[in-house]
Parts: C-alpha cells; sequence; structure tokens
C-alpha cells in the first residue's frame, strides 16, 4: 500500500481510502465486516463514513438513521486492536431526526452529533470530524468554537470539509487563523473524469491552504467503470446511470476504447487520473464486495503517461484550466 499525508498534516493515511455508504444499504453487516478486514489486510487504513449512512431514504434528502456507523462500532469492538489500526472519518450535517435542531452546523448539533457518532462508532474519538455542506446560517466563530472545545476534550483530532466552495474554504481558514486554530486539513469533493468543476477554484484553494482533496464518486456511481461492457449489476440498471449512458454515449465509447489499448481497466484507469494529481490524497472507493475492494489496488500500480493523460482530457475536457484563466485572458 502506497501512503501520503493528509492535506498538510503530519498524518499518513492510505492513497485509497474506504467509503462505507454501502454499509446497510447495499451490503450486510456480515459482508461489511470481511470487506474491512480484507481492507486492513491489504494496507487500507484510511475509513470514511458519515451519521446519515445506513438505511438511506434518497427521497427524503438522506434523513438515515446512523445503521453504517453502528456497523463500523460493531466491527471495532471486535478488538484485535482495529481501532488503532485506521484512521477514522466520519461527518455530520444532513438531518438526522425530525427535529429543528437535527441537521447544521450549530453548536447544539456539532457536539450532539459527536456524542451520537462516538456512541456508535464504539470510540473515544474520530481522527477526521468532517462537515458535510457549507451551513450559511451558522457563522464561523460558533463553528470554530464547538470544534476547538471537540478538539481539547480529545474526542476529535482533525476537521475537514465536504462539498465546500472555494470562496467557503477560504472563509472557514481565515476564521480560523484569527482564532490560531488549525482549521481545514481536507476537503471531500465530487472529483472525475466526467465531474472536473472543482479544478476552477477548489483545487487551487485547496493547494494554497495545505488542505488534501478527498474525491467522492470517482468512477461517477459506476459510469466510469466500463458500464457499457457490463450487462448486469445494481449500479448499470439504475435509471440515473441509464441516463447518463446516454449523455455520455460518445466520451464512454471513446474512453473504454482508449483503456483496451493500453491495456487497463477502465475503473483502474480513472482512479489511477486522479492519483497521479498530487493535490489529491486519497480517492474514496466505495466496494459493496470484497472483489470491487481487491480489484480497484491495480490503480495504484498504473502510472499513466503524459500521451494518456493529454489523450484523457480530450475525451473528457474540464473547465479548461483553473480560474480566471479558464475563461479570462
Amino acid at each position: 500500500m502506497k501512503f501520503s499525508n493528509l492535506g498538510r498534516t503530519g498524518l499518513k493515511v492510505s492513497r485509497l481510502c474506504l467509503g462505507t455508504m454501502n454499509f446497510g444499504s447495499y451490503t450486510d453487516e456480515k459482508d461489511s465486516y470481511e470487506i474491512m478486514d480484507k481492507a486492513l489486510e491489504l494496507g487500507l487504513n484510511f475509513f470514511d463514513t458519515a451519521n446519515i449512512y445506513g438505511k438511506l431514504n434518497f427521497e427524503t434528502h438522506w434523513n438515515g438513521d446512523g445503521q453504517t456507523e453502528g456497523i463500523i462500532g460493531r466491527w471495532l469492538f471486535k478488538g484485535n486492536n482495529r481501532r488503532e489500526k485506521i484512521v477514522l472519518a466520519t461527518k455530520l450535517y444532513l438531518p438526522v431526526g425530525e427535529g429543528p435542531n437535527d441537521y447544521g452546523l450549530s453548536a447544539y448539533n456539532i457536539r450532539k452529533s459527536c456524542e451520537d457518532s462516538l456512541r456508535r462508532l464504539k470510540t473515544d474519538h474520530i481522527d477526521l470530524y468532517q462537515m458535510h455542506h457549507i451551513d450559511n446560517t451558522t457563522p464561523w466563530e460558533e463553528i470554530w468554537q464547538a470544534m476547538e472545545q471537540l478538539v481539547r476534550e480529545g474526542k476529535i483530532i482533525y476537521v475537514g470539509s465536504s462539498n465546500f466552495a472555494a470562496w467557503n474554504i477560504a472563509q472557514a481558514q481565515c476564521s480560523a487563523s484569527s482564532r490560531h486554530f488549525m482549521g481545514l486539513v481536507s476537503e471531500q469533493s465530487i472529483y472525475n473524469l466526467c465531474d472536473r468543476t472543482i479544478e476552477l477554484e477548489v483545487i487551487p484553494a485547496c493547494r494554497a491552504y495545505g488542505i488534501g482533496i478527498i474525491p467522492w464518486s470517482p468512477l461517477k456511481g459506476g459510469l466510469l467503470g466500463g458500464v457499457l461492457h457490463k450487462k448486469d449489476g445494481q449500479r448499470s440498471s439504475n435509471e440515473t446511470v441509464k441516463t447518463l449512458v446516454d449523455k455520455y454515449c460518445n466520451h464512454l465509447k471513446s474512453y473504454e476504447s482508449f483503456c483496451s489499448e493500453i491495456g487497463e481497466k477502465p475503473a483502474d484507469v480513472a482512479l489511477a487520473w486522479l492519483l497521479n494529481n498530487p493535490v489529491i490524497t486519497s480517492p474514496i472507493i466505495g466496494p459493496r464486495t470484497i472483489e470491487q475492494l481487491t480489484d480497484s489496488m491495480k490503480s495504484l500500480d498504473i502510472n499513466l503517461s503524459e500521451d494518456s493523460l493529454k489523450k484523457l482530457d480530450e475525451i473528457w475536457p474540464g473547465p479548461g484550466g483553473e480560474a480566471p484563466k479558464a475563461y479570462a485572458w
């Protein structure tokens, strides 16, 4: 396994991050345990979850029940130094109940959500506590005061963000700096060959502030995993994926043909492309089976040539570089 620092910190995390959103939804508890055991065996030490993962209802805006954290907690409780072997990351923000304070980044919800996650995860601390979304109704003074308190109490070590705009990141860091607090060390953004908007401003902001980027949906829900050649599977039969296949059909034909030419699987190439970027810490892989997990390891050994990277840019053109050069002289 290869490792990198989490942003500007001294913390070493595996170049691939085990995403657990499928645990409890698509993958039962027994299989989830086996996947986590295999991840440790393969050298993955970076596990990511969220307080709303579990029995998700996608029609009611992600109102989950924390089941995934519970699965991870029961796995950690099995012992064998599991907790000491992993860097554990979770998130808060989205609704976990019906109350008016059961979501967001108020100091009240930060404290309550952290305590609830610690209980479900059966641990005394969270290594990376991430804000799942920006909360424009809560001032940064309140957010950082609450996070600082959790750090002082030893309940969290680092703070990260997810789905933040570049100006959100700059605002957060300026506020943290004025309080002599470290602030953000990571940002989880959607980033893949198809979704490259963060190249405009988020990536430059993270690079400037020493914030590691943890891409979610690196395969765009399976679209970049060789979907044209898959005849079955839950994801490939999903109506959303079918719509995307129709939308990007020509791109996908060129992409899968290119991958075939260089003798690599599309999913591995998509991950290798992300790993080629020095600001990327660890793409999140979300395996539903052990086979999907082990297959992902091949991406760590793929070195894409300059010609290959240029070809991928031609197939999946980004926004044209970083702002403002991407759109101004």
